[in-house]
């Protein structure tokens, strides 16, 4: 049997897809009104998903930290203090930090959510969610994380780390996205990072006022009051869950 092309109608709904394809080039205008449709379809099932979760703190980091590593622990306490504010934690979904920033939710009772997302590896969603959505696009993903959340946690990680908190920033600095708090958690595994930012100052390619975006911190309960201060009595928030119609299909956690 022949094997469907990657953008063939009859795939539509089956995965794996793959961001390689969409950004393969010009492909025939078929090709390019399916992918259209399944980036449509990849947004509305986020959107079904995370539209009842209330006011979100995003945790990103590695997905290769250990449960032993002191990072998963920190992660696990954030993802507790914060969730005893009344904040739903959203995460990447997958093991590591993020599993840790979920964990913590659910030890004290708190309401825990994830944008995973399809990978050739195949990458599960922790057991530690109420609601999760598994996405094939990553700028999607990316999209749902921030989307719904009031502060960014920014643990240890790599690239996929760097690439998440560089967007926040960006979108903050260019008033894309309001000013939420986005706080480093590490000063040892950040400090050559902030040294980099601030020689982006330095030498004029970003502006001196732009380091107020950041808060760098070891401290649990330092970061909780930054958050408290720039998010919660900034913006007036609640935790305020909107209800799910059931006539509609919707659910709530």
């Amino acid at each position: 049997m022949t094997e469907l092309p990657p953008h063939h109608p009859a795939r539509l709904f089956l995965p794996p897809v793959e961001d390689r394809f969409l950004l393969a080039g010009p492909q025939s205008r078929t090709e390019e009104a399916v992918t259209l449709i399944r980036i449509a379809w990849d947004v509305l099932r986020g959107f079904r998903t995370l539209h009842f979760v209330g006011p979100c703190v995003t945790i990103f980091g590695s997905a290769r930290t250990q449960e032993n590593d002191p990072h998963y622990q920190l992660a696990r306490q954030m993802g507790s203090a914060a969730a005893e504010m009344g904040f739903t934690i959203m995460t990447g979904g997958g093991p590591g930090i993020m599993e840790a920033g979920n964990r913590g939710a659910k030890d004290v009772g708190g309401r825990s959510v994830a944008c995973n997302i399809e990978l050739p590896h195949e990458q599960y969603a922790n057991s530690y969610l109420d609601a999760h959505v598994t996405l094939r696009y990553f700028f999607v993903r990316k999209m749902m994380l921030i989307k719904y959340s009031y502060a960014f946690i920014v643990m240890p990680g790599g690239f996929g780390t760097l690439d998440e908190l560089f967007e926040a920033l960006t979108l903050i600095q260019t008033d894309k996205l309001d000013d939420f708090p986005i706080i480093l958690m590490g000063t040892d595994y950040w400090k050559e990072q902030i040294a980099m930012i601030n020689k982006m100052a330095e030498t004029g390619m970003i502006s001196t006022i732009d380091l107020r975006l950041l808060h760098i911190t070891d401290s649990v309960d330092e970061a909780i009051g930054f958050l408290h201060d720039k998010a919660v009595k900034t913006f007036g928030l609640q935790p305020k869950i909107r209800r799910a119609r059931r006539w509609l299909g919707e659910r709530g956690l």
